[in-house]
């Protein structure tokens, strides 16, 4: 296994990019069976689920919309408990089939604050489909749609996800050893 230094934490592999790859690629043929003949919208959470929306993409082939917004909680490796949207969604989501694209799913409480602000649009559906879920640290029930791997309580880089801004270009996920 390999030890990686981001700041002043070592990080040991978790999740090879090969096995990412396998579950994203399993994600993305869920989602085109379930949505065949459909062109849902989907709504990325950035920063961190830049990678996974990319790579999830390249996967489907159905007719699909994509659109970013920002949304944070996070502050070094802790949640600051507020959630700040940075920039906002502009499509009109009224009737649209919607899938949110978020990296990680921990406590939910992201989420928690944002789908009342989607759900008011009157989607026809609304589905989350999470890279990673951490179901020990999950205080807000949500239901995850499409999960690719759940993990520990432990603190994650790579693939997006980030320690104060480093990690995101990593091609495989790391944990805090």
């Amino acid at each position: 296994m390999a030890i990686i230094n981001v700041h002043d934490k070592s990080f040991e592999t978790y999740l090879s990019e090969e096995t990412i790859q396998q579950r994203v690629k399993e994600l993305a043929d869920a989602i085109n069976e379930d949505y065949s003949g459909h062109r849902p919208l989907f709504i990325a959470i950035l920063n961190g689920s830049f990678m996974f929306a990319a790579d999830l993409f390249k996967y489907l082939t159905i007719e699909a919309d994509i659109c970013f917004i920002k949304l944070a909680s996070y502050k070094g490796m802790k949640s600051s408990g507020k959630v700040v949207t940075s920039i906002g969604l502009e499509d009109d989501l009224f009737d649209k089939e919607v899938i949110i694209l978020e990296d990680i799913v921990d406590t939910g409480k992201t989420l928690h604050n944002f789908l009342p602000k989607l759900l008011h649009q009157q989607p026809r559906s609304l589905k989350i489909a999470a890279l990673l879920h951490k179901p020990e640290a999950t205080e807000y029930p949500l239901t995850l749609d499409y999960v690719g791997f759940q993990i520990p309580n432990k603190f994650v880089v790579g693939y997006g996800l980030d320690y104060d801004g480093l990690g995101r270009n990593l091609k495989e996920i790391y944990q805090l050893v």
